[in-house]
Parts: structure tokens; sequence; C-alpha cells
């Protein structure tokens, strides 16, 4: 479908690919020179199925035939969320080849052109190999011990100055787990909410559209459990492409079950070429798509009625607004014929259970936690949920996107979904063992608009993709003390994000612009400054070690490849460095050893499992994690669970929630929701978390529970309280009684720790402290003792509640379709208006005040954005390989045939893409019916091109990716949703002109 370029590369000598690698004396270059030269020579990758006609990764020949001892470490691919094991040649500390994981449940053996070529990302000619900073426009060479005192000077100072929310902690997916806790502690002790990453742009809203429909923010099954899907039903995800792998689990079930595969996208994608239907709809119709399907399912009375009534509330309010989306409507604003729809929604009844399956295509929406939902109240009402086949599969994009959220690399939270309120600081301060009020004294305060003091620990940050304006916005608009002065972005591309020529002003204007990263990204040459710019090299993934969290919510063990390369350090390392610096170290790290300035690994899990209750990260010890990575081939590969050995029983991953401590031994929850299982065994019911009755109506589930439990009906989360109402706090060890004394605050009085002790059997307690003790709950006991009571009486220690299918804390409770901001439909405007203007996360938002203006003259089509197989992110490592580079060497637009013609624009001609914000690109056209007529589609991984310059010059000497090219999102536009602040990517205006 894409093409491969290698036939122009003798007429391409002064640019892309071969541009590159001129900068490697190459005046001439055969394959066996570039094979050396790129260090492959001595064995390791041959090529993928695409570069070697066998399809399999293989070893050179000089490998072959040499000698010595030949290492095997297992690591896990760091290029989209699957979770494929690597298994690494090392011969005398040097990474020599790679195979895929034939024993992996999730690849089987199977790697795409990205995994099968990580070593290259490890041992890539085009990393930043030292420290440096930028003076005069001149990257000059640091040692580290000067950067971090430059740096810690620089920013201490700026603190003292305008309080620590004016430094802003920009996170990564691409950290591991105890990387992600540390950095969002380090955050912490510094004094700052504003601390985020790539979540936001990608996912956010899923968290929050699906977190508050049942309980959880995450994919409910798996990968593998698409293997029992009936049906499976994809919108906005083109896993072919994004996720090349998990498509052999989606055509399994389609081959073996006959399960019809239904491909829903503005685009005829990859993944739409293997459909049994395709729809295209027009992008940024979502809702009014799947109210469309919906408006058949009620018409004829195919919804589960029983699953409804026990499981769901809310859904009379759903068949209120779907009754609104009659065929003729829903062919007004999508473009889907009734016909159509009404074929898929028979489809999707006759074939239960089906899984429904998401990615960014869905989320990167001004009204993206409006889009999730309704993909959620599909299932909710097909009763699709808590059932092995069912559920919804939402693929993430990088390695850790799910565990660095977990984890709480977020402005809104700390690890584990705890919020931002002080009993989310109390719980973690005590598993820090950091006095409270220490921690609160990092944080400042601010007058609030009624002129009371707003402690900004309590508050959301302002989130990644709103950083432009903590740096741009006038400092009186917004939500904090100041405006942001210094950004470090860790791990994170720049040009995944819109409104590039905004933040190219942003870089310019701060104090001091801070990248670390392995490559040295887009940041290194978007702006214009010739000083204050810091590139610190981070180690990749396969130069340290820890655990990742795959798309399935399973966590998986990395072991160490190779030591850190060139002078590159581990990101916890730096973190270690920098907080020496600031003055925090012993607190931070004072239950975690040290070795050197590398905190150990495994004392960082071990704290985070002390901690993270909310969602089950406490079941799943470093030592657990490595029996599954040695025992790998004793798992199903449909179920996940292992059968005999070491980890008989368990779940592969121990995906979460692992209820309780190590000890307790619980295997995962492979399936969220499935009553059919106790919960001991992996079993679930939907989360309480919305109290028990909302309008005198009951919001606890009605006559359905998992199996085994002794309360047959709903009941709210579990607190001592409960426990003792129900006599099971007897059931409590007195080392577990005491720790939630403890966490109360209640202290036993000196010389009668018998009398107490006896009372503490029997209670009451002492009235004083009756309230403070019956309060701790299944979150903030740090003994996890209410969790394993609840357990062994069958019960969900969160509660069993009802989904929620309409949310009355959101803007629209009921998910209401809601034109894009750019949108060349004036004519549903009357109806489908997008929101008011407001402020939220520290940020003035625009909604209504940019749709109203008219763009759609001169931008008359629709633009979206996505993946492509050959690259990821923001592409800097991905395009810094020379076998994906030599995949796919420029930069497109695809266009309809027809709307070529119109503009007379040829297949392969050079054209002008305008924004309706000013941003233009140049880029190659691929004329294609992929897209259909007033929709154009472009890759969003290119970068280093901007508005048709080059800024090759710019990168620091030799770490200049292959492949260059612009960014999409230099034409890209404003939109954020109402909820999350998730940007808008999939529905803007573009306008396409001859270059």
């Amino acid at each position: 479908m894409l093409r491969k370029k290698t036939s122009r590369m003798a007429r391409q000598a002064s640019g892309r690919l071969a541009s590159a690698l001129s900068g490697a004396a190459m005046a001439t270059m055969d394959r066996r020179t570039f094979l050396r030269r790129s260090g492959l020579a001595a064995g390791g990758v041959a090529a993928v199925s695409a570069l070697s006609g066998g399809g399999m990764v293989q070893k050179a020949q000089a490998q072959a035939a040499s000698a010595g001892k030949v290492e095997i470490k297992k690591s896990v691919c760091t290029h989209c969320s699957v979770g494929c094991t690597v298994l690494a040649e090392v011969k005398d500390g040097v990474w020599v080849g790679q195979e895929p994981g034939f024993d992996s449940p999730f690849n089987l053996g199977s790697h795409c052109a990205k995994g099968a070529s990580v070593r290259e990302h490890a041992h890539g000619e085009r990393r930043l190999k030292y420290p440096m900073k930028l003076v005069g426009g001149k990257w000059e060479r640091l040692s580290w011990e000067q950067a971090i005192d430059e740096l810690g000077d620089k920013m201490t100072q700026v603190r003292e100055d305008f309080g620590p929310d004016s430094v802003y902690w920009l996170g990564s997916a691409k950290h591991s787990n105890e990387q992600a806790y540390l950095m969002r502690k380090f955050a912490a002790f510094w004094g700052t909410n504003n601390v985020d990453h790539q979540a936001r742009i990608c996912h956010s809203t899923t968290v929050a559209g699906v977190a508050n429909t049942w309980g959880y923010g995450a994919m409910t099954n798996s990968y593998n459990d698409i293997h029992k899907s009936r049906a499976i039903f994809l919108i906005g995800g083109n896993p072919a492409e994004a996720h090349p792998v998990s498509l052999m689990h989606l055509l399994k079930a389609k081959e073996e079950n006959n399960a019809p595969l239904i491909v829903c996208d503005p685009r005829f994608t990859r993944t739409a070429a293997h459909a049994s239907e395709y729809v295209r709809f027009r992008p940024g119709t979502d809702v009014a798509l799947v109210w469309g399907i919906l408006w058949h399912i009620f018409e004829n009375s195919w919804e589960d009625k029983e699953f409804i009534r026990q499981r769901v509330w809310g859904m009379d309010q759903i068949r209120d607004e779907v009754a609104k989306w009659t065929p003729e409507e829903v062919e007004n604003v999508t473009g889907v014929p009734g016909s159509q729809l009404k074929r898929v929604a028979r489809t999707l009844a006759n074939n239960r259970p089906g899984t429904v399956i998401w990615c960014m295509g869905g989320t990167q929406h001004s009204n993206g936690n409006n889009n999730t939902r309704a993909y959620c109240i599909l299932q909710l009402a097909l009763g699709n949920m808590g059932k092995a086949g069912g559920g919804t599969n939402i693929f993430r994009g990088h390695d850790n996107v799910q565990g660095a959220t977990d984890l709480g690399v977020l402005a809104d939270t700390l690890p584990g979904y705890y919020g931002l309120s002080d009993g989310a600081w109390a719980h973690w301060s005590r598993v820090w063992e950091v006095d409270n009020d220490y921690l609160r004294g990092r944080f400042v305060s601010m007058k609030g608009a009624d002129g009371e003091d707003v402690p900004m620990i309590n508050q959301k940050g302002i989130p990644v993709s709103r950083w432009i304006d903590g740096v741009l916005e006038d400092e009186d608009n917004l939500q904090q003390p100041h405006n942001t002065k210094v950004m470090v972005f860790w791990g994170h591309a720049p040009n995944s994000q819109t409104r590039l020529p905004d933040m190219k002003v942003a870089m310019e204007k701060l104090e001091t612009l801070v990248v670390i990263d392995p490559y040295p990204t887009v940041s290194a040459v978007l702006s214009d400054r010739k000083d204050g710019v810091y590139l610190l090299p981070a180690s990749t993934q396969f130069e340290t070690y820890g655990s990742v969290t795959a798309s399935n919510r399973s966590l998986q063990w990395r072991e160490k490849v190779v030591e850190p390369l060139f002078e590159s350090l581990p990101d916890h390392t730096i973190m270690y460095k920098f907080a020496k610096k600031f003055g925090f170290a012993d607190e931070m790290f004072k239950n975690i050893e040290i070795n050197g300035e590398e905190p150990l690994v495994e004392d960082v899990t071990r704290e985070f499992n002390r901690g993270m209750w909310t969602i089950g990260y406490t079941g799943q010890s470093p030592e657990r994690m490595k029996l599954h990575m040695e025992n790998q081939h004793t798992f199903d590969r449909t179920s996940l669970r292992a059968n005999g050995g070491p980890c008989d029983g368990d779940f592969y991953g121990l995906p979460w929630p692992a209820w309780g401590t190590p000890e307790m031994k619980h295997p995962g929850t492979a399936n969220l929701y499935d009553p059919s299982l106790p919960v001991a065994e992996g079993g679930l019911c939907f989360r309480a978390r919305y109290g028990v009755e909302r309008n005198g109506e009951n919001l606890l589930a009605e006559g359905s529970y998992p199996v085994g439990s002794e309360i047959e009906d709903g009941y709210p989360e579990f607190t001592m309280a409960m426990l003792e109402k129900l006599g099971w706090d007897k059931d409590l060890s007195p080392e577990e009684r005491a720790s939630i004394e403890k966490v109360a605050g209640y202290v036993r009085e000196e010389g009668n720790t018998e009398e107490v002790g006896e009372q503490s059997q029997q209670g009451p307690y002492p009235s004083d402290w009756e309230k403070k003790i019956g309060g701790v709950n299944w979150k903030t006991d740090l003994s996890g003792g209410i969790q394993r009571v609840a357990i062994k009486h069958g019960c969900a220690p969160f509660g069993n509640a009802k989904a929620r299918a309409v949310v009355w804390t959101f803007p629209d409770p009921v998910p209401l379709h809601r034109e894009p901001l750019y949108t060349n439909r004036r004519d549903l405007l009357e109806d489908y208006a997008t929101y008011d203007d407001k402020t939220f996360w520290r940020v003035p938002t625009a909604y209504k005040s940019i749709q109203e203006k008219d763009f759609s003259k001169d931008f008359p089509m629709i633009l979206t954005s996505g993946r492509l197989v050959e690259y990821e992110g923001g592409g800097d490592e991905t395009r810094s390989n020379p076998w994906l580079a030599e995949l796919q060497q420029d930069m497109f637009i695809e266009i309809n045939t027809a709307d070529a013609n119109d503009l007379g624009v040829r297949d392969g001609a050079m054209v002008w893409v305008y924004g309706p914000e000013g941003g233009k690109v140049k880029v190659m056209a691929m004329v294609t019916e992929r897209v259909g007529r007033g929709v154009t589609f472009m890759p969003f991984h290119f970068g280093g091109f901007y508005e048709g310059k080059d800024l090759r010059d710019k990168y620091p000497s030799g770490a200049d990716p292959y492949v260059l090219g612009e960014s999409t999102n230099t034409a890209q536009t404003y939109g954020y949703d109402s909820v999350t602040q998730m940007q808008e990517t999939k529905a803007t205006l573009c306008r396409v002109e001859r270059a």
C-alpha cells in the first residue's frame, strides 16, 4: 500500500536517507559496507519479513561463525502496547542478534517491522551520545556534572522567583513503571502538579470515559481474549499498522469463529482491507454513528434487557437520545446509509459476545469523552461486558503508556488514580513515610477569584496538550501564580502535538528548554533559539530493567540487555541526580537502595506495591513478574492462565487488579467485570464509585454478583465499618488490625497494650476514634487486610454496582454529537454546536468563539492524521533506524482521486497544505481511494522540516534522523476535549494547493 522508494535513492542523493548517510563519510556505499558501518555485519538483525524473503529475523553469517558464549536476555519491544517479547543475543556485553519470543502468549514468535529492528534502536549511530547545550547557536559538549549543576541552579532560581509551578516536568510513556512512579514522586517533592505524559494526547478521553462508566479506565479484556469473540467492531483504529502483531489475534477469531470484522473508519486502511464490513463515515461523527446502530438495536428489541436491569443505570436516558437518531438523520450527519447500519446492528446482535476495539481515531476529538462513552454504552446494551470474547479492547500506542498512566505521570492524580485530595496526599505520605506537612510545604498557594487562598497541591496541573498556553497566555488568565519558565521534555516528541507554530513561539519564550531522550527529537531544532537548550542523553529501555504494562494490563519484567551506551544514563539515575541537586534525595529515596547513583529498581516496585491498592498494583512483586517471564511457555495462549508449572493458576503478567499483597497469590484479572469467576480467581463485578443511589434510584447491582459471593446482591465499597457490620472484622489478623488503626491515627497507650488490644478485637473503639477507624477503606489500608477479608468472603473490595450510562458530572451527562471546532458542515451547528468557552485545567479554553467563525470556504477539505507501520510516535527513534528509514522516506498527504483531479495534482507531486490557523507544510501527494472525497490524511511521525525549510543542519552533528519531513501538526489546529484537554487531530480543515 505504501510505496518503498528504493528506486528514488539515486536521484535523492541530496536529501532524505541518502543525505543523512552522507554524513557518515559515504562517498560510495555498497550493501556490505552499509552493514558493517551500521553495526550489523558482526551479527544481528538481517531484516524483517519485508526485507528478507524468509519472514523471520536471521543471524548474519559472521555471528554463526563466531566463538564464545552468547547470553539470551529477555526484554519487551518498545514500539507499541502489545508487549512483544524480544530475545536479545549478547556476547561480551555487545548486543549481536535478536529473535522474537516464541513462548510469549502475546507475540507467539512474531514481530512487526519496528520490533524486528529494535536492536538498532539501542545501538543506533544517530543517538545523542553525551550532554550538550546550545551556546550562540552551536552545540557544545558538557559533562553530566556540569549539566546537572547548571540546570539545577537555573531551576532553583526560577522556583525561588516564580514558584515551583513555573517548571514543567513532562514525563514519558517510555518510562518503565518504576521510572514513571519516580517521575510522579519527583514532581510531588519538587512541589508541582505540572507533570504529564503522552497519554493526555492519546487515550485520556478513554480513561475518563471508561472509568466513569464502570470503574476502571483501561482495556477490559486482552488481545488474546479476542480469540473468543463472535464479532469484532473496530472504530477509529488501524491495528494492521499501529499494532501489527495484534492483528493476528483478530484474524484468529475471524477465521476460527467466522467472526465478522466490522471496521468503521474515514479511511480504507490496511485493517479495513481485512473487514467483513467496511463503514466509511465522516470524521468527528462517532457518537452519531453509534447512536445510529443503537437506534436499530432498540427499535428491534435486540438489547440484553436482563443484563441492563441487573447491571446498568441510566439506559432509559440513552434511549431518549438515541430515538432522535433516525436512519435519515444519521446519514445526514455521518454519511452512512441506514441500511448499512441496520446490517451492522443485526450482525452485532446475532453474534454475541462481540468485542469493541478503538484507538486514537475515536479519542482525539473535542468531544472525545462522548465518543468513548458511546462505545461503552453500545457494549452495555448488547450485554457484552464482563464476558470472555466481549468487553472493550482499547489498543494503546506506546510500550508503557498504560503503566505510566497507572503510575500517575499525570497532572490530575497521584499514582493509582488516587486524585489530588488531602486524603490522597495523606495516603501517599504514609506510603513514602514522609511527613505530610513537609510535602504540603513544597507547594505554594495563590489567591482565588474569591480572595481566598487556593492550595496548589490540590489543583490539577496544566496538561501537556496545553503547556504552550502555560507559557504564552496572559498571566492574569492562568489559574496558577506565574507562567511556565522552564520546560523539561523527558521522553516526549513535540511534533506529536498540534499547533506547532504556537509551540515554536513558546519554546523561544522559555528561559530554559531541557530535552532528556536517547535521541535529540524535534525539540532540538524547532525553535530559533541560540542559547538555553540542554540535551541530556537518556538510556533506552534495553539498557536498564524493570516492569512494563501492556495494553491488556499485564505486567512484564524486562532484563537489562546491555549497559548504557555512550554517556547515556537510565531515567531513574537522572532523577536521583536532580533530586540530590535539589536537596530532597534523602527523603524521596529513604526506602530505596541507591547503588552509586542508581536507585535499585526492585525497591521501587515494592514501594508502589505498598500503595497502589485502588487498581491492584500490589500483588505483582518483582519475584512474581520474573517468574512469569521465565515460564512464559506454561501460559495458555487464549485464556492467559498458567496450566501447571510454578505459576499454576496465574494469568500471564498478573493483569491488574492483582488484589492484596504478593503473599495472597491473587492470579490477576484477565477479564474485568466477569462475575462467572470467584474474585479470588480473577472474577469481578462493576465498581461502586458513584454512591449507592441517584435521584432515589439504586446504583448498586441487582441480583448479579461474582460466583461464590456471600453477599448475593449489590453492595458498596468495603470499609472497616462495613467489615464490622458484617462481623467479618474478626477475620483480620492482629497485624492487619494494628495497621488499620495506625492509618486511622489510633495510637495505643503505652503500658495498656493488652487492654486496648482486647478492646480492638471486640470493639467498639473509643468514640473519638470510631469514625476514623471505620472510615479506613480498601484503598487506604496499607496492610491489605480489608481486601483479603472481602475476597475471602467472595466479594470485590471495590463494591458491586451498576455501570452508569449517564455521567452526571460531565458536561454532557448523556453523550451527544457535537461538531468539531473546525467544521465545514455549517448547516449542522444549530443542532450540534460545540461548548461555550471556559477555563479549566488552569488555562482558558476556546470552543464556541472558534466554531462560530466560518473557515470552510477558504479551507474546504477535512484533514485527519494517523499512524504508519514503519514509524512510531514523533518518529525520532524509528526515522533514525536505517532499516525502517529505507521503507518510507517521504512525508505525504493522501488525497482522493476526484479531489486531486479537481486540484490538478498528480500522484507523487509536491503540494502545500494550509491550515486555518496559519500553519503550512510542503509534502508529497498520494492520490488514492483510501480517503473519501473531501477528506485528506497525513501521518504524524515526521519532523525536521518546518514550513518548507530543511532543519537538518540544526541537529547536533551525527544525531540527525536519516529521514526528515514536515510535521502534520504544523498545519493542525486548536481544539481540546471538554473533560480531559485531549487535542483534536482527527477532524480539522485544510486547503491543498500545488507547490
